[in-house]
């Protein structure tokens, strides 16, 4: 499959076997060279911002649960069915190719139908099965297949695709893929771009990085001849000037009102609370814990706007700050009912943070439920001694 270290330079060479070693606490058998590069480039072989990047990447991994996330999570159905985006054939040089449909993504839909959480986990789970498919046209093709290309149609974007809080998520999406899956992207089209598509992409300029916009090639609406210079018709979906009729593109659309999530009933759960959030204020609810292995789960909404909503801890046998087990950060819990859990691994004080501070004008009403759930030891196994002896009449 090629010998990557034949196309690098002495000084590359040397970087990548320093970078392995120096990683050789957390590596796997699975991190070849191939895998090692990416870091690398992604930091223009900066050794120790490398480095740090792939330890923030293994420590995301073991948060979000990444390395099963495929067999374990199932997305919600109305991601399945209205979050376009799709694999689809490969380009004349074997990247896979990935046809994104954007000018039909309803994302304020999407965010009244689905928690911001599912939507970030079915995104991780795309790029998972990316590599998935990676592995598997390797080994079919008997070459390195580990790129991809992306098609981005915007026919249909219009202004009302402007709307702040879909924007950060979209943006946190993008930051995710250029944080945890780098070097991957060959190359980016950009075909059907409207005349306000400057206004959309200065707004997700700041996320990408430099090599990212280098690889963005912008088309209008004659796009095929171009195209085909890079993909063959019979890869390329008749919809998109090609002659392939069979994909799995979802194409998206607009999410059904009636799919839409609005958190009621949460008031008329047992053990809920409902107060009011003040503008230019905060809400911290602690929870004590007991015993480690503890599970610490929440349920809250809001009614007013959305607040930022976090998850920190301090232990009564260590002097140091609150650390954040969850960062805080703006969720859309006006729209869904925003739900989450972790495991304490320490006895302490858990503080469930609902801040409003950035709000100027807006009170917001808060409902929100609280459970802890102690770990149930299992039992133990009885010994011998345990065992009364049994005796036989005689």
């Amino acid at each position: 499959m090629g010998d990557l270290r034949s196309e690098l330079s002495q000084s590359q060479t040397v970087a990548l076997d320093t970078f392995r070693e120096n990683l050789k606490d957390v590596l796997r058998e699975e991190h070849d060279d191939y895998y090692l590069i990416r870091w690398l480039r992604a930091r223009d072989f900066d050794l120790k911002k490398s480095e740090a990047m792939l330890r923030r990447h293994f420590q995301w991994r073991a948060q979000y649960c990444v390395d099963t996330i495929l067999e374990e999570f199932d997305p919600p159905e109305v991601l399945k069915r209205y979050f376009p985006g799709g694999l689809c054939g490969q380009d004349k040089e074997g990247a896979q190719i990935w046809f994104d449909p954007l000018g039909r993504l309803d994302m304020k839909g999407l965010c009244q139908s689905a928690r911001r959480q599912d939507i970030l986990r079915f995104k991780i789970c795309v790029c998972e099965n990316m590599y998935r498919q990676f592995r598997i046209e390797s080994e079919r093709q008997g070459r390195r297949i580990d790129r991809i290309c992306t098609i981005t149609d915007f026919e249909g974007f219009s202004l009302r695709a402007l709307w702040k809080p879909g924007l950060d998520l979209l943006n946190e999406i993008i930051a995710l893929f250029e944080d945890h899956y780098p070097e991957t992207l060959k190359r980016a089209f950009i075909i059907n771009a409207p005349r306000i598509f400057p206004i959309a992409f200065a707004l997700v300029r700041p996320f990408l990085s430099e090599a990212t916009v280098n690889k963005v090639v912008m088309l209008g609406s004659n796009y095929r001849n171009v195209l085909l210079e890079h993909i063959d018709a019979d890869q390329l979906p008749v919809c998109y000037g090609g002659t392939r009729t069979d994909h799995n593109i979802c194409f998206g659309g607009q999410v059904p009102v009636e799919l839409y999530c609005n958190g009621e009933g949460l008031a008329d759960t047992e053990g809920s609370v409902s107060c009011t959030v003040a503008r230019r204020s905060q809400l911290r609810v602690p929870v004590q814990v007991s015993k480690p292995g503890t599970i610490l789960k929440w349920s809250f909404t809001t009614d007013g706007g959305n607040v930022c909503f976090g998850v920190f801890c301090s232990h009564a046998d260590k002097e140091e700050e609150e650390c954040a087990l969850v960062p805080a950060q703006r969720v859309n819990s006006h729209m869904v009912t925003e739900e989450g859990c972790i495991s304490c691994e320490r006895a302490g004080t858990y503080t469930l943070l609902f801040d409003n501070s950035f709000s100027w004008t807006r009170s917001k009403k808060l409902t929100y439920v609280v459970e802890v759930i102690e770990a149930t030891p299992l039992p133990t196994r009885p010994t011998t001694e345990d065992i009364p002896a049994l005796t036989r009449d005689t």
